[in-house]
């Protein structure tokens, strides 16, 4: 019977383990030196390694060679962990467990002996599930179990526990894989399968995953079967859906050269392909990123394919650093806009239109707002000034007439007219 590729390659050991070297680390060097706690905390995302890091450890501690960081994996013991049937590993699903009663239930079985092994191992998958009344029925045997008791949980949402169950316990953080990571793995598992693949198909599963090596795994899956035995870039992109990044770029670059009717026609083919505007604009926002990126810090920049690393080159040495962060900023508003907008495809193509409308000038632009007559007489001005230039030579000295003006003069007033005499009276 065919076993998917997650449960057929999941690491049995701390040496098989992709990534999480800071908690093998620890675990290792603990087991090692005796150090060991009573009770561990596994948080992280989906498919980091969670469960599997918790059964590698109930392993280590009860493999018949003694408590070791590396079992033997031929021990009756080591065969039963690995095959799910050892009877002291008790894995419980918190998620349908969630009542006091199945919590008492189970504590009522912790002062027991282990049958078989050196240790009896709660594995709590989910932890943060349980009820209050459960974590409270939890605490004093959490606190002081018995010394052949381990508890080992994990868990998703670390926020949803109390406070009183994690300061009782060692908590792991378990990080996302990053996309080298989980490329490197997924390449080495199709060479065992004998499965031809392209390498960007497999760096496009990877990014696709987000840091889970189980959602790659499962892609992986199903690109074979959508590649019918084979996994080719183009099936990868089809079967999930993707934009290809070349018309990204293209996008970006008209929109910096304002090459209007190429922005148009990358419009069209978006409607026409029916594409998901908001991932298109979300991988516009984050090939901006990886530009900025690439400009200032190109060690932590990703690897493409030789043709996009190419292209992502070329923008990066024609836009500066300064409209890139204007672009960014521009696509970053456009998205938290976009479910305001009548619809999605309004929202992105106003976007767009946003990014052209507040583009950078280039030094031989004019703003086209400015008044025609406006520009044509400083188009005179500037050519009467270099006639005038060319005319007079630079160190010839020009005379300036002095025109004074007369000083204003307050007017004299005028002599006030002489009183006429009366007439003499007639005799």
């Amino acid at each position: 019977m065919y076993q998917v590729l997650a449960r057929k390659y999941r690491p049995r050991n701390f040496n098989e383990l992709v990534g999480q070297n800071h908690v093998s680390r620890a675990l290792s060097s603990a087991l090692e030196r005796g150090r060991l706690h009573h009770a561990y905390l596994f948080t992280g995302t989906r498919g980091v390694g969670k469960t599997t890091i918790a059964r590698i450890l109930a392993k280590c501690l009860n493999c018949e060679t003694g408590v070791t960081s590396t079992p033997c994996e031929v021990c009756a013991t080591c065969k039963a962990v690995n095959e799910g049937r050892f009877i002291d590993l008790i894995e419980i699903d918190a998620a349908s467990r969630t009542k006091v009663e199945d919590t008492r239930e189970l504590l009522d079985n912790v002062p027991y002996a282990p049958t078989q092994g050196r240790f009896k191992v709660y594995l709590i998958d989910e932890v943060h599930m349980l009820s209050t009344h459960s974590f409270n029925a939890l605490l004093k045997t959490l606190e002081e179990p018995p010394e052949h008791v381990k508890f080992l949980f994990a868990t998703t949402d670390p926020q949803k526990l109390p406070i009183t169950v994690i300061s009782r316990c060692l908590q792991f953080t378990l990080r996302p894989l990053a996309v080298d990571e989980i490329t490197k793995h997924l390449g080495a598992i199709l060479e065992k399968e004998q499965i031809n693949a392209d390498q960007d198909a497999i760096w496009q599963i990877a990014e696709s995953a987000q840091g889970s090596l189980r959602d790659a795994l499962s892609l992986t899956d199903q690109a074979i079967a959508y590649g019918q035995g084979s996994v080719h870039h183009q099936d990868v992109k089809e079967m999930l859906g993707l934009i290809d990044r070349t018309i990204i770029y293209d996008l970006i670059l008209a929109i910096h050269q304002n090459q209007r009717e190429k922005v148009s026609q990358l419009l069209l083919q978006f409607r026409h392909q029916a594409l998901d505007v908001s991932l298109v604009l979300d991988q516009l926002i984050s090939t901006l990123h990886e530009l900025a990126i690439l400009q200032y810090l190109p060690d932590l920049s990703l690897k493409y394919s030789d043709e996009i690393n190419r292209k992502i080159m070329q923008l990066s040495k024609l836009i500066s650093a300064q409209d890139l962060q204007l672009y960014y900023q521009i696509a970053c508003k456009g998205r938290s806009d976009l479910q305001l907008a009548v619809t999605q495809e309004q929202g992105f193509e106003m976007c767009v239109l946003r990014l052209l409308a507040f583009r950078p000038l280039a030094p031989n632009e004019i703003l086209v707002s400015e008044p025609v007559q406006q520009n044509e007489q400083a188009v005179v001005n500037h050519q009467v000034q270099q006639q005038v230039q060319d005319i007079a030579p630079v160190n010839a000295v020009q005379p300036v007439e002095v025109i004074s003006q007369p000083a204003m003069v307050e007017p004299e007033p005028e002599p006030e007219p002489e009183p006429e005499p009366e007439p003499e009276p007639e005799p």
